[in-house]
């Protein structure tokens, strides 16, 4: 079975996201306390991106919203998505949200995960054409794309943990704006990636770990997919993952198990799934043949094991369907 991303399935998204988006508590908070004035809820910190448990799932909340409308404009759910967009994506909020960055410590706020989103939240944004949130929203992703720009060369090493401090992820998602809207940080992104993974050969796929959300071998992949041209991606490929046509290393081809969805870190895992066949379905594009079908049938088996499960308990509702519309909608630009 091939999973395809149905109106039904988008609206059931959408629905959720609207559930959330402006939800301000339970909250968890990336906020650093410099004095007692600094004790402040998340709507007094951030205009916008109060919701979704947390800052960077609001963000990622409202990147899912933009996209169903943008795909499916004729949902019974299109004007609610368009009225949230209208009255939160305008200048005044951004303003808030962009004065935040400005406090004392907030050099590491929600790096590089939030910065990647929020980079990827202003393309959709900006593919609405009939809209002004792209534009409302440019000085927020213009003052993310300078953080990258400074802190890209400063970062001598890839982390390489599948949760939100994953480098080659936030690569993936703030290359695909780039190449629209910062050619400079493009190629600074592209080069980067190569220094940090193009050396890497005969990866022995050690995970998931427990709470990972990422696959670090495949987003690994999936990010020097983004930074290279076809051949060259495909000689690295084959170095990297050298065995993987007879189903090694194993990990890759086994979807996590999920224990206990209630537990917000074990419920990574169920992400952990549908980002892998994310990475698979854009991998397989550029592979051929058995390659390309292997992938396919990876990615349909990932998304079979948490497709099922994007609601159901907060921990996980209030994120995975972000994660569901990336592998459903995979070969779009982020």
């Amino acid at each position: 079975m091939t999973h395809k991303l149905t109106p039904e399935m988008a609206a059931h998204f959408a629905a959720l996201a609207l559930g959330h988006v402006r939800r301000e508590y339970p909250h968890k908070l990336d906020h650093v306390m410099d004095g007692p004035e600094d004790v402040l809820g998340p709507r007094a910190l951030h205009p916008i991106f109060h919701g979704s448990f947390d800052w960077h799932s609001c963000v990622h909340g409202y990147w899912m919203l933009l996209r169903i409308l943008r795909l499916f404009p004729d949902l019974p759910v299109a004007a609610e998505i368009r009225a949230l967009a209208d009255e939160m994506l305008v200048p005044h909020k951004i303003a808030g949200e962009l004065a935040y960055l400005d406090r004392a410590y907030t050099g590491g706020f929600e790096r590089p995960y939030g910065w990647a989103w929020l980079l990827a939240l202003h393309a959709e944004a900006a593919r609405h054409a009939d809209a002004e949130w792209g534009e409302a929203l440019e000085p927020l992703a213009r003052a993310f794309a300078d953080r990258f720009h400074g802190f890209l060369p400063r970062l001598t090493y890839p982390i390489r943990t599948g949760t939100h401090f994953n480098t080659a992820f936030a690569l993936v998602l703030a290359l695909a704006w780039a190449e629209t809207h910062d050619k400079a940080l493009a190629g600074l992104i592209r080069a980067r990636a190569v220094d940090y993974y193009g050396a890497d050969r005969g990866c022995n796929g050690w995970e998931p770990g427990g709470d990972d959300f990422l696959s670090s071998a495949l987003i690994e992949a999936l990010a020097m997919k983004r930074a290279l041209p076809r051949d060259a991606f495909a000689g690295w490929f084959a170095a990297f993952l050298p065995d993987l046509a007879t189903g090694t290393p194993a990990s890759l081809f086994t979807p996590a198990t999920v224990s206990d969805r209630s537990d917000g870190k074990i419920a990574h895992l169920d992400g952990f799934n549908l980002s892998r066949a994310w990475c698979w379905r854009e991998i397989g594009d550029a592979l051929d043949g058995p390659m390309m079908m292997l992938a396919r049938d990876m990615a349909d088996v990932h998304l079979a094991a948490s497709l099922p499960h994007v609601a159901g308990d907060y921990m996980g509702e209030h994120w995975l369907a972000s994660f569901a519309l990336l592998a459903l909608t995979a070969g779009e630009s982020e």
